[in-house]
């Protein structure tokens, strides 16, 4: 049976700040603008998303821009948000203002399991035209080549949810038994577990997420043995 990594990203191959920091701000400083341009073509889902989210179905859209600017600085991880930060940042990637970020060790670790046939796939809060831009525009070459599928919000469900999990094992055709999971959220980890899959906690330096029992946990991705941890669930 084939290996499946399925990889988080925030946290876990790239630093917590580069993703708050750099996408964020990036975001945060185009949002009203975007939304008003663009209200009746690319935003509209975006309005009408946040309306129904908020409560608030009448609100314009500076007022809308006032609200997601308020779930990016709470961390909110809602759908119409991952929208407009896709579409937002996807021009910030391709005039080289933006770049996607990795810890040192990880892009090396990635094309090793690439090499010997580990099938790669990301499942992230951040939208699949994000994840795409992130991994295509890395500082120091492409890496979505490795990457076999993008699971996010929209198209899997919530992180902390495991059918989230086993929607996405039902898309790349593999068992839940040949699956590993990546991640530095431990409530992620225990919906994976939920779901069949095995897991590894990925816990560094100054970032945020704490690690938690039961899970095993590494401070790199050379710690991380893939083959191991899936047998270790059939």
């Amino acid at each position: 049976m084939s290996i499946a990594i399925v990889l988080d990203i925030e946290g876990t191959t790239s630093p917590t700040r580069a993703v708050r920091e750099d996408l964020y701000g990036y975001t945060r400083d185009r949002l009203p603008g975007w939304l008003a341009e663009h209200r009746q073509d690319a935003a509209a889902p975006v309005l009408a998303g946040v309306r129904e989210l908020s409560g608030r179905p009448d609100a314009d859209t500076g007022e809308v821009a006032e609200i997601l600017c308020g779930w990016l600085d709470s961390d909110v991880k809602a759908a119409p948000l991952k929208t407009a930060q896709g579409m937002i940042c996807g021009e910030g990637f391709r005039t080289g203002a933006l770049h996607g970020e990795f810890f040192a060790e990880v892009p090396a670790v990635l094309r090793a399991w690439h090499d010997t046939g580990a099938r790669l796939f990301v499942y992230s809060s951040g939208s699949v035209r994000n994840q795409q831009d992130w991994f295509a525009f890395a500082r120091g070459g492409d890496l979505s080549g490795l990457i076999g599928g993008w699971f996010d919000l929209a198209n899997a469900g919530p992180k902390r949810e495991p059918g989230s999990y086993e929607a996405i094992a039902a898309a790349i055709g593999v068992p839940a038994a040949g699956i590993v999971f990546v991640s530095d959220h431990a409530d992620e980890l225990d919906a994976a577990v939920a779901a069949g899959w095995g897991v590894v906690g990925v816990t560094r330096a100054g970032e945020p997420n704490s690690p938690r029992p039961p899970h095993h946990w590494v401070g790199s991705f050379t710690e991380i043995d893939p083959a191991a941890t899936s047998a270790a669930r059939r």
